[in-house]
C-alpha cells in the first residue's frame, strides 16, 4: 500500500462482511473418495429398468407423464432426456385410438390437464391456455368443484407460473388457486399433504432450484405410499454420486481462490467461494457441464471481488483508472494502479486469458474479445454505479434499469457460458452476444430478475451503507409513491420477465441452444433462491448454510 493509501485509509469507505463459514480447512477436510463401483453398477441397473417404464406404451398418458413429473423433481432427468423427449412426442403429437389427441379427451381431470400443459411448455411444446376452458363455469369463473381437489388445484397452481404475457386466463388460474390452497390448509388432516402446499406457496416448482427441490422431493417422494422404489432408490444413489463429483470440484476451486490471495490481501472484500460455487450448480448442475461449474465459480468470485472494490473501498478516481485498464486490457496497465488494485487486475487479466486459451484448444475459436469487452463494459456499468454513489445521485428508475442490465453480470456469465455449453457455435449467437441494445430477451429477463431480486434482498443494508439508488429507491423518489406501492411494482415486473423468459423458451427460432437456455433460466432461479429471504452473499444466515450443506455437503442416506 502507498503512502497516500496509508493516509486515505480511514476515510475508505468499509462494510463488515462477516468471515466465510466454509474455508479452505473445512473445505480440505472432506473426504476425498470415489463412487462404489457397486453403487455405480446398482445404479447402471436400475437407469435401465426407468428406461423402460418411460417408453412403456402399454400405460395410459396421465402414468407417464406422473412419471416423467416425478424424474424430473427427483434430480434424474439428466439420465432420460431422450427417452422423455420420445414419450411426450409420443403423447401430445400422436393421436389415441379415437384418432383425437389428448387435449380433445374431456373427460380428462384439471390435475392431469395441468399436469400435461406444464411438462409440454417445459420441453418446448405448443400448449394453448385455452385447455383450461373447460373447468370454467357459464359466467366465466373457476368452477367450485375444483376447490374439493387438493390434487388438482395443486397441478393448476405450478402450471399458472408458465404462463406468457397478456394470457389473462393464466393469471386468473394464479389468483384462483392461490386463493383456495391458503383456504384449504386448515381443513387438511395429512401433514405431508399440508407440506407440500406450504412449500408450493413459497415459491412455484418452476422458479425452485433444481437440485434444492431434488433433494426436498426426495424425502418427500419416500413418504408415499405409491413411491415407486426402484426409481427413489436411483435418486438417492445419482444425488450422492453427483455430489461427490461437485465435492471434488469445489475442492480444485478452494485451492485455486487461495493461491490468488485476492481475500487474504484485500480485507475489505466478502470470501464467498462457497457461495459461488452453489450459485454455479444452481445455475448447471449436470455432471458433463463441470468445465462450466469450474469457470463460472472463479468468473463469479472475480466478480464480488472487484464489485467490493467498487462498491464499497475505491475512490472515484481510482476506479476510473481500473475501469480505463480493463478496457485496455494491456498488461502495462497494471502499472498505472493503485497497489491494492494490481494483484486484482492480475488475477483477472491471467484467469480471462487462461479460459480464453481453454477454450481456443478446445474449440478452436478465440473468445478473447467477447471477453474482454464484457469485463469492460460491466466495470464502465459498476462506475456509472460508484459516481452515483460518491455524488448522492439518484438516477431515474429507467436509467437505474439499463444499467443494472450490466452491472448485474448476467451478460458477462452468458458470455462465458454460451462458449462452454454449446455444442455449435453460431454467428447469429454471437452476433447476440455482441450486442449493447437490445439484448436478447432470455438474458435481459433473466438479468432484470436478478437485478430486481437483489434490490429485494439487500436495499436495506445498500442504503445503510450510504448507496443512493436501487430499484424501489429509484422507483419512490420518481413517482413519489411508498415504498409499499414501490415493492408491488418492483414484484409485478419480476413476474412479467418471467412471462416473456417463458415465451423464449419454446420459441422455435432462438439462436441458442437448449443448454444455453436452461441456464439462464436457473440463473433467473437463482436469483429468487438466493435473495428470497435477504441477502446471502452479503450476511449468509443459517437457512443459506443449510441450503449448502443439504446440496454439496451432506449426502443423502441409503439404501431407501
Amino acid at each position: 500500500m502507498t503512502d497516500q493509501d496509508s493516509q486515505q485509509t480511514s476515510q475508505r469507505r468499509f462494510t463488515n462482511y462477516q468471515p466465510t463459514a466454509w474455508d479452505s480447512d473445512f473445505i480440505k477436510s472432506l473426504k476425498n473418495h470415489n463412487v462404489d463401483e457397486i453403487q455405480k453398477h446398482r445404479a447402471e441397473k436400475l437407469k435401465g429398468e426407468i428406461k423402460v417404464m418411460i417408453g412403456d406404451t402399454d400405460v395410459n398418458s396421465l402414468t407417464i407423464l406422473e412419471l416423467i413429473d416425478d424424474i424430473q423433481r427427483l434430480g434424474l432427468s439428466h439420465h432420460f432426456q431422450k427417452d422423455i423427449t420420445r414419450a411426450l412426442d409420443r403423447i401430445f403429437l400422436s393421436v389415441n385410438g379415437n384418432g383425437t389427441n389428448l387435449w380433445a379427451n374431456q373427460e380428462i381431470s384439471v390435475h392431469a390437464t395441468a399436469l400435461c400443459f406444464r411438462l409440454c411448455r417445459q420441453h418446448g411444446y405448443e400448449a394453448s391456455q385455452d385447455v383450461f376452458q373447460r373447468f370454467k363455469d357459464k359466467s366465466g369463473n373457476f368452477m367450485k368443484s375444483l376447490c374439493k381437489d387438493t390434487k388438482g388445484l395443486l397441478s393448476l397452481y405450478e402450471a399458472s407460473y408458465l404462463s406468457f404475457e397478456r394470457e389473462n386466463l393464466m393469471e386468473e388460474a394464479k389468483i384462483f388457486t392461490n386463493k383456495h390452497l391458503k383456504g384449504i390448509k386448515g381443513n387438511i388432516v395429512d401433514k405431508d399433504l399440508v407440506e407440500q402446499i406450504d412449500h408450493a406457496l413459497e415459491m412455484p416448482l418452476h422458479h425452485r432450484m433444481s437440485r434444492l427441490e431434488a433433494r426436498w422431493y426426495i424425502e418427500v417422494y419416500g413418504k408415499r405410499k405409491d413411491a415407486n422404489h426402484l426409481l427413489l432408490e436411483m435418486a438417492k444413489l445419482d444425488f450422492n454420486m453427483v455430489q461427490l463429483l461437485l465435492q471434488g470440484e469445489l475442492k480444485d476451486m478452494s485451492r485455486w481462490w487461495e493461491d490468488i490471495g485476492l481475500v487474504k490481501n484485500l480485507n475489505f472484500t466478502r470470501d464467498r467461494l462457497m457461495e459461488c460455487f452453489f450459485w454455479t450448480v444452481g445455475m448447471v448442475f449436470e455432471p458433463k457441464f463441470s468445465d462450466c461449474r469450474k469457470s463460472s465459480t472463479k468468473l463469479t468470485s472475480l466478480i464480488n471481488t472487484i464489485d467490493d472494490i467498487y462498491d464499497v473501498y475505491g475512490y472515484l478516481d481510482e476506479l476510473q483508472l481500473f475501469t480505463a485498464a480493463v478496457d485496455r486490457w494491456d498488461i502495462k496497465a497494471v502499472e498505472t494502479l493503485p497497489d491494492y488494485m494490481k494483484l486484482c487486475f492480475l488475477a483477472l487479466y491471467n484467469t480471462t486469458n487462461d479460459m480464453a486459451y481453454a477454450i481456443l484448444k478446445q474449440k478452436g475459436v478465440n473468445i478473447i474479445p467477447y471477453l474482454t469487452r464484457a469485463w469492460a463494459d460491466i466495470c464502465k456499468a459498476f462506475l456509472v454505479e460508484a459516481k452515483w454513489c460518491f455524488e448522492k445521485e439518484t438516477p431515474t428508475f429507467k436509467a437505474y434499469l439499463e444499467n443494472a442490465l450490466v452491472s448485474v453480470s448476467m451478460m458477462l456469465v452468458s458470455v462465458h457460458a454460451y462458449f462452454l455449453l454449446t455444442e455449435t457455435i453460431t454467428k447469429e449467437a454471437l452476433d447476440w452476444l455482441e450486442k449493447k441494445e437490445p439484448y436478447h430477451p432470455i438474458m435481459e429477463c433473466a438479468s432484470l430478475i436478478l437485478r430486481l431480486s437483489n434490490d429485494l434482498g439487500t436495499s436495506k443494508a445498500e442504503l445503510e451503507r450510504g448507496e443512493s439508488a436501487n430499484s424501489i429507491l429509484c422507483y419512490m423518489h420518481e413517482t413519489g409513491l411508498s415504498e409499499q406501492e414501490a415493492l408491488k411494482h418492483i414484484r409485478k415486473l419480476i413476474d412479467e420477465a418471467w412471462k416473456k423468459m417463458n415465451k423464449e423458451r419454446v420459441a422455435v427460432d432462438s439462436p441458442f441452444e437448449k443448454p444455453f437456455i436452461e441456464t439462464a433460466i436457473n440463473f433467473a432461479r437463482m436469483a429468487q433462491c438466493s435473495y428470497q429471504n435477504g441477502d446471502w452473499l452479503g450476511a449468509p444466515d443459517n437457512q443459506a448454510k443449510n441450503r449448502v450443506l443439504s446440496v454439496i455437503i451432506e449426502p443423502i442416506t441409503t439404501p431407501c
